[in-house]
């Protein structure tokens, strides 16, 4: 065999290597799957390491570490490093991992309906809220922790 028809294999070969490499993950990040389900993006906080979507619903989402941030500006809200819970259009249910104080206590969120085209509601058991839709435009940052040492207590 001649050099030449082995120089050809190897180029083909090498090209669909490195177009293999090349290409890019197109799959619709958590933010973007969350507008799909007529949620706005910012509620997820920034930092979505990866999520996972099952076709019944359920769904993970991660992060690097727990998240805490202000919702519309008055309530706390916590999300731990992963959140689950089953999404359908305009409703998340049986939500684990995300919580909002109340007063000096926090409370499991454990669903949330799009009531409208302006309005989000959350329940926490049977305590409801609504927020607009405009509360949740841009994704929050969450705030720096500080924990200070033997006290339990964090800023």
């Amino acid at each position: 065999m001649s050099i030449r028809p082995l120089f050809f294999l190897f180029t083909i070969f090498l090209s669909l290597l490195l177009s293999n490499s090349q290409t890019v993950d197109e799959s619709p990040s958590a933010y973007e799957m969350l507008e799909k389900y007529n949620f706005p993006k910012g509620m997820l906080p920034e930092g979505v390491t990866g999520y996972l979507l099952q076709p019944d619903g359920y769904f993970e989402v991660y992060f690097k570490s727990d998240c805490e941030f202000k919702v519309a500006k008055k309530y706390l809200a916590w999300y731990d490093k992963k959140i689950s819970g089953y999404i359908d259009m305009g409703k998340l249910k049986n939500l684990n991992g995300i919580s909002v104080k109340i007063l000096f206590v926090w409370i499991g969120v454990t669903e949330v309906d799009r009531a409208s085209e302006t309005e989000i509601d959350f329940f926490l058991g049977p305590i409801s809220a609504s927020f607009g839709v405009s509360s949740f435009e841009d994704s929050p940052k969450c705030r720096r922790k500080i924990d200070w040492p033997n006290t339990g207590l964090v800023i």
